[in-house]
């Protein structure tokens, strides 16, 4: 009985998904592809659609996507134009072409792509009916089942609008199958949908392969705490990697805070190691706490070290400062010195008290560097004017020598030793009196003059040893040794005393050699 609009009367109006159809028992079933919206059109065997697989912090599975029709409403679509035989071709065959379901959200990026294939069309006519008076049945393994009364249309529409139903709820399994199968979605609101499903699936108003359905739910629900144990043990092997990951970095930091003295280095690589932690997450809170203090106690000892270095570097500064300051002072009173040797002397020794005082501050060492350098220019200026002069009368004095060693050429102390003398003697005073000489040449003329003199004291040695009368009697002494040993000889052999003999003999022999020794000398005189 009607009311006149196409509804059954006792049918709200507010739980039938469009004007026209009743539903015995239809639950308010979500669509499960989050930010998806089911499409109205047919799905050839094996289509391949794209469709964005929510990550694991993603709401609740069957949430209701904005915009998505709920399971069951009808689709716009040109309606069927009558019931087709059993096998023979879908009476949506002339919808439009399959087309990927699009994500109402933000548009996901590859990595939450995964590859669905969205099942086929169902033909509702080899799975259930629609009487002629609009009740709608469909066919399970336990027989037919009433579903509801369709008023809105023929029969035809009405068994193409629970066909679509079915299709939908179809979607939805194959969707769950895909995140199950993915690993990305949470497995316990996978299988809380699967099972909310399968409770509403005997009180359905769909007509499909209903009891297929149901054993795919089944095994939705079979295999997610499987899934679910799996992602336990991989969340837990994460974060044990992220822990070890935190726990290195801390142990790196720690030794940087202890040990490191390149400031600008370890404090650039505590910076890296920040920005590292910010990007490993999963770590278990306290864990994560306690390592967030450790890192944080040894980058503030770091900090508090290289304070303390630069701190300590600035009153070495401040007293570099203090005593490059003194010494400078010191330079600039010595800069107008006139004594050559001890101020040079002096300024080598400031120069050494100059590099053991240390760097101050740059600018204030720059500008005492300069006024330092500046005292020693003068000096050594000063010096070094001087030093031309005197080297200028040097080359003068060494051109003296030059012709006072070419006129000792001529000197033969063989021939005159006598005379020989007095020219080096002679020699040795002008040498004197020319004084200085170039420090380059003070070596090659001292050699040549050093030869002039020996020449003439080897002649002298030479004449003295062949005139020396100690050695003509020292020699004649020798000999008379040897006649004395000689005649003790002669005298022990006659008295039969030969070992006497020998021994005479042998002691006249070391003094004859004496004596040939002594002659030779003042021979060769």
């Amino acid at each position: 009985m009607t009311d006149g609009s196409g509804i059954e009367a006792g049918t709200p109006e507010s739980n039938s998904p469009a004007a026209g159809a009743e539903e015995t028992g239809t639950p308010e079933i979500s669509a499960l592809a989050s930010g998806s919206q089911a499409t109205d059109a047919p799905q050839s065997s094996g289509s391949v659609a794209e469709v964005p697989t929510p990550a694991p912090d993603a709401g609740q599975p069957g949430a209701p996507a904005a915009g998505a029709p709920k399971p069951g409403a009808p689709r716009p679509g040109p309606a069927p134009t009558g019931i087709p035989k059993p096998g023979g071709p879908s009476p949506r065959a002339d919808a439009p072409k399959p087309h990927a379901v699009k994500p109402t959200g933000p548009k996901p990026g590859p990595a939450h792509l995964h590859t669905v294939v969205v099942p086929a069309a169902s033909d509702p006519s080899l799975f259930g009916r629609v009487d002629e008076d609009g009740t709608a049945w469909v066919k399970t393994a336990d027989g037919e089942r009433r579903i509801g009364s369709w008023q809105a249309g023929d029969a035809t529409e009405g068994l193409a609008h629970f066909g679509r139903r079915f299709d939908d709820l179809a979607t939805e399994v194959t969707l769950l199958e895909a995140r199950l199968a993915s690993g990305t979605g949470d497995a316990r609101k996978t299988k809380a949908a699967a099972t909310a499903i399968a409770n509403a699936l005997p009180t359905a108003a769909v007509i499909g392969d209903v009891d297929s359905l149901a054993r795919r739910l089944a095994a939705i629900v079979e295999h997610s705490d499987e899934a679910a144990a799996h992602a336990k043990e991989e969340k837990d092997r994460v974060r044990h990697e992220h822990t070890e990951r935190k726990e290195k970095l801390c142990a790196e930091a720690e030794q940087i805070s202890t040990e490191s003295t390149q400031w600008k280095t370890a404090g650039d690589r505590l910076r890296e190691i920040l920005d590292e932690w910010k990007t490993i997450r999963g770590v278990d809170r306290k864990v994560d706490d306690a390592l967030w203090k450790r890192y944080s106690k040894a980058r503030e000892g770091f900090n508090r070290r290289r304070g303390a270095h630069f701190a300590e570097l600035d009153r070495e500064r401040a007293a570099a400062k203090t005593r490059k300051e003194e010494l400078v002072a010191k330079a600039e009173e010595l800069s107008h010195s006139t004594e050559w040797g001890p101020t040079s002397a002096t300024f080598r020794d400031l120069l050494v008290e100059w590099k053991a005082a240390g760097r101050a501050p740059r600018e204030a060492d720059d500008a005492l560097w300069k006024r330092f350098k500046g005292a020693q220019d003068v000096f050594f200026a000063a010096r070094n004017a001087e030093a031309s002069e005197r080297d200028s009368e040097f080359e003068e004095n060494a051109k003296v020598k030059e012709s006072l060693l070419a006129k000792a050429a001529h000197i033969d102390p063989v021939a005159d030793i006598d005379g020989a003398r007095a020219a080096l003697r002679e020699l040795l005073e002008k040498w004197d009196a020319a004084g200085k000489v170039p420090r380059e040449k003070m070596a090659d003329l001292e050699a040549r003059l050093r030869a002039i003199e020996k020449r003439v004291r080897d002649a002298a040695d030479s004449q003295w040893r062949r005139t020396d009368p100690e050695a003509v009697a020292r020699a004649a002494q020798f000999r008379e040794r040897v006649a004395a040993f000689e005649e003790q000889a002669a005298k022990a052999t006659a008295a039969g005393k030969r070992r006497d003999a020998e021994k005479a003999l042998e002691q006249a022999k070391q003094w004859r050699e004496w004596a040939e020794a002594a002659e030779g000398a003042v021979t060769n005189r």
